[in-house]
């Protein structure tokens, strides 16, 4: 089983875990954050375990930090939600593994009595066929490009 919980990417002088929104935490569950090396430009990670941080955060980690932020919302390593805001409020969002997250977001039809039957049925494959041809229609031009590096 993989990695499930929070990533929070933000870009900073100081250390994130100084960022106000992170007050509330108490100093056992801050002991829990992973902090990853820091990226060129001050880009700066945060690790959380499921069910800490947050996206409804965004919004005060961009006023402390003036810059831009996102979070992942992260599912056994192998699928994300990216949410993120710029310093003017844009708000954006992108699944990763957009294979994955068709399987998982295509509509279960209302009358199913056995998932995992349907599961493997030339009904439900077509299902996720238009599912990733929604998901990939929803992805700007000037991001198709985009190559993801570790």
């Amino acid at each position: 089983m993989g990695f499930s919980g929070h990533l929070v990417f933000a870009r900073s002088n100081r250390p994130l875990l100084e960022a106000p929104v992170f007050d509330s935490f108490d100093e056992e569950l801050k002991a829990t954050v992973r902090t990853w090396e820091s990226r060129p430009g001050g880009w700066q990670t945060l690790r959380f375990d499921h069910g800490v941080g947050n996206d409804a955060d965004l919004p005060a980690l961009v006023e402390w930090s003036r810059a831009p932020a996102c979070v992942a919302d992260v599912s056994d390593s192998s699928l994300a939600l990216v949410t993120g805001l710029d310093t003017t409020g844009q708000r954006w969002q992108a699944w990763l593994n957009l294979d994955i997250a068709a399987r998982l977001l295509v509509k279960e039809p209302e009358d199913l009595d056995d998932q995992l039957l349907w599961l493997d049925t030339p009904e439900f494959h077509d299902a996720v066929r238009h599912k990733r041809a929604e998901l990939d229609a929803e992805i700007p031009t000037d991001a198709e490009g985009a190559v993801a590096s570790a």
